[in-house]
């Protein structure tokens, strides 16, 4: 048998039990370890978690920001569509108002068309009669009865009337809440729930007032509002006065025309009446001096026998008288021909031959044969013509009587040492003028008006001393207008004068 040790042995069990709780250690630790682990994994998710939540919350404000703005940006855009439209409607109602000069097509123009356009649902429109007070013009969203109450209300509304109407404000509903109790009767009567009443300006002040709103409770007036009403009642103003101007300057115009047809009428009658006075005087001067004529031919005749001595000898003194019949006889005939070149001008019935002529030979011409009476008073004579100018169409003869007469007249009227000039110039691309200028005694202002009637001469020392028909420039005027011209005098007492005519160029 063998020996029994001090010692015990484990047994397998307890071997076994002894590894299973090592392992058991082992595997606690190991889960204690893995729990640890997954906590901080827990703690981290959570912390991200909160960063995701946070991140979420701010997406969340940002998108919510994001439709506030985009809420509001289209509130704005409607508000801008809806004020460009207005703007629109108004640029367009104002064009049509500013162009009718009729003040009730003014008020036709304001339809419910145009209003609802502007923004509103209602709109009257009041004027100033100076004799029945105010008058409704316009009521757009109403029925007659609705107008005829409104047309009676208006007239008890003394803050509303005078705040627009002589201080010349623009109000709003707001503004009549916070100054004024008959507010709400106004807005009850009107169908409103608010308004903008605005005054129609002329230069002179308010000629009306605008009234216009909106029937929604949730409509608001806004300054916007206020001044798109403003500037339509002013246009509507303006274009009343315009209208009012055109209908006056119409009626003056009318009246003025009426007064112009009447005076034409008249003026057509005195003209005939002057054509037949002239007429008859034509008439009595042919035929008085036709009739003058043959006794006057007769007594110059044997007046110039008798100076001639070829019946006898007379005695001095019947000689000089003789002479006298006879001098007095050739004035007479120049009177006689003076008249009957005038009548036949007049009538038409004197033919001007015309032609082209030179004014400088002509002038160069004359100067040659009237040389001895300016040689005898020493009168310089001077011709201020420029060659080539271009030639004129008239007739010599009459042209040269025309000449004759003002160049004679110079002389006549310009003393010794004095200075008579022909000038001749272009005055456009049609007429030459024609000046005759002396240095003489010259004409008074009174008489130059006169210058140029038939037998008027001036009252002068030289005219006293010469005797003359005065019918000398009255001939040259219508042998100037007969070739389409023109004739004119100027001068100035004591410092001679210049008598001027036009002439067609060839």
């Amino acid at each position: 048998m063998p020996p029994t040790s001090t010692f015990n042995t484990p047994s397998s069990l307890e071997i076994l039990i002894s590894y299973m709780g090592m392992f058991g250690m082992i595997a606690v630790i190991v889960l204690v370890i893995i729990l640890v682990f997954k906590m901080e994994k827990i703690k981290e998710l959570k912390t991200e978690l909160a960063k995701l939540k946070r991140a979420f919350e701010e997406l969340d404000g940002q998108a919510k920001l994001i439709v506030q703005t985009d809420v509001e940006l289209h509130k704005a855009q409607e508000e801008l569509d809806k004020k460009i439209s207005s703007l629109v409607t108004l640029q367009k109602l104002s064009r049509l108002i500013s162009t009718t000069l009729d003040e009730e097509e003014i008020f036709q123009k304001l339809d419910e068309k145009h209003i609802t356009e502007l923004g509103f649902d209602r709109a009257v429109v009041f004027c100033r009669d100076e004799t029945k007070g105010y008058l409704l013009k316009a009521a757009i969203g109403y029925t007659a009865e609705e107008a005829d109450r409104i047309m009676k209300l208006m007239t008890g509304m003394p803050l509303l009337m005078d705040t627009v109407m002589n201080k010349h404000k623009v109000l709003s509903t707001l503004e009549m809440d916070r100054a004024a109790k008959e507010t709400p009767h106004l807005l009850s009567m009107l169908g409103l729930s608010s308004f903008v009443c605005a005054p129609m300006m002329q230069k002179e002040g308010a000629v009306g007032l605008l009234l216009m709103g909106s029937e929604s409770p949730y409509t608001h007036m806004t300054e916007g509002d206020k001044d798109l009403v403003y500037i339509l009642a002013t246009q509507i103003g303006q274009s009343i006065e315009n209208a009012k101007l055109f209908e006056e300057q119409w009626h003056a115009q009318q009246e003025l025309e009426n007064k112009i047809q009447l005076r034409t009428k008249e003026l057509s009658a005195a003209l005939e009446e002057i054509k037949v006075v002239s007429k008859r005087k034509s008439d009595f001067i042919n035929a008085v001096s036709h009739e003058l004529r043959t006794p006057l031919t007769s007594i110059k005749g044997y007046a110039s026998i008798l100076a001639a001595g070829k019946l006898g000898e007379l005695p001095a003194a019947a000689k000089e008288r003789v002479e006298k019949i006879n001098k007095h006889s050739d004035n007479l005939s120049e009177l006689i021909n003076g008249l009957l070149d005038i009548s036949r001008i007049e009538s038409g019935r004197v033919e001007m031959k015309l032609e082209p002529l030179d004014l400088l030979n002509m002038a160069q011409s004359l100067a040659d044969m009237l040389a001895p009476p300016m040689k005898d008073k020493n009168v310089e004579f001077v011709v201020d013509i420029p060659e080539g100018l271009p030639q004129v169409r008239a007739d010599k003869g009459q042209l040269e009587r025309v000449f004759i007469n003002l160049i004679g007249n110079a002389i006549k009227f310009t003393p010794p040492g004095g200075k008579i000039t022909v000038a001749a110039r272009p005055v456009d691309n049609a007429m030459i003028q024609v000046g005759v200028s002396d240095t003489g005694i010259g004409i008074s202002e009174h008489d130059l008006k006169k210058l140029g009637e038939e037998f008027f001469r001036v009252d002068n020392d030289v005219n006293a001393k010469v005797k003359g028909t005065g019918l000398g420039l009255s001939l040259v005027k219508r042998i100037i207008e007969a070739h389409q011209g023109t004739f004119s005098i100027s001068s100035q007492l004591n410092h001679g004068s210049t008598f001027s005519f036009t002439l067609p160029k060839m």
